[in-house]
């Protein structure tokens, strides 16, 4: 079995990494990204674990899906992980892609042994004025233009914008960028919005028995940095606040956010 493999199982794009003798641990990547966007802490999650990294439909070189709503999102997952015959598995989210493996842990709690959050927002009143690059690339009537004609720079611009200091984004994981439309992106937005407004995140995961742990950075600017609090009220949940961090941890610390994930994984399922 090779360290590295990609496949296409159920209309979504796989990368598994590591040995499938080893515990899987599935990775979701969050709003209009890719799995190319776990690829910092890859190599420390995969000397441990079987990872599964997947592109949600509609994101990187995944086909676009009937619907982008979060529960939707989850059951595709699902079916995933019920081809590849894996359970249960760790599941972590970056940003939106939290939603997902929250949703996930609802609709099929015997798939999911422990959760980890990473820079997900929790409600919608946490939510933040977004940065000015990425207003104008999704504000109607000049953003489809914007989107569908932006340079690898301004792509690159975009994500540091989130973070708290520049970091590097390497050409590949750009490029699988490219492959989110306009309206993938808007769509994926409203669903993400839709999930919390109904119930928040917090709630939900009170209402689930799984592990859960959170990392959140102190300088996220897309979400109210405070508002990780809102997960002090999830029982047994571990919260880290990351100092001057932004909205990308994996990029911005992979050492610490590999070792945080790593940790959890390794007692989550016996908290």
């Amino acid at each position: 079995m090779a360290e590295h493999d990609v496949e296409h199982s159920h209309a979504m794009h796989v990368v598994h990494d590591g040995s499938r003798q080893a515990p899987p641990l599935l990775l979701i990547h969050g709003s209009g990204a890719s799995s190319g966007s776990w690829k910092p802490v890859v190599p420390a999650l995969a000397a441990h674990h079987h990872v599964v990294r997947v592109d949600l439909p509609g994101c990187g070189q995944s086909p676009p899906p009937l619907s982008y709503d979060v529960p939707a999102q989850a059951a595709r997952v699902a079916a995933l992980l019920d081809g590849l015959g894996l359970r249960p598995v760790t599941v972590a989210g970056h940003s939106s892609g939290g939603y997902v493996a929250t949703a996930l842990a609802e609709q099929r709690p015997d798939l999911v042994t422990s959760l980890a959050l990473i820079s997900t927002g929790p409600s919608t009143d946490a939510i933040l004025p977004q940065p000015a690059i990425l207003r104008a690339l999704m504000a109607p009537p000049l953003g489809p233009f914007l989107w569908s004609t932006r340079s690898d720079a301004t792509t690159r611009r975009g994500i540091n914008a989130t973070c708290a200091r520049p970091v590097d984004i390497p050409d590949d994981v750009v490029a699988e960028l490219r492959g989110t439309t306009y309206r993938a992106m808007r769509s994926v937005l409203r669903g993400n919005r839709a999930y919390i407004a109904e119930r928040s995140v917090p709630s939900r995961l009170a209402a689930l028995d799984v592990p859960v742990l959170v990392l959140f950075g102190m300088a996220d600017p897309r979400w109210d940095p405070a508002s990780a609090h809102q997960y002090d009220a999830v029982p047994g949940a571990r919260v880290e606040l990351l100092p001057g961090v932004g909205h990308v941890p994996i990029f911005e610390e992979p050492e610490i956010t590999s070792k945080l994930l790593l940790g959890f994984t390794a007692t989550g399922a016996d908290t």
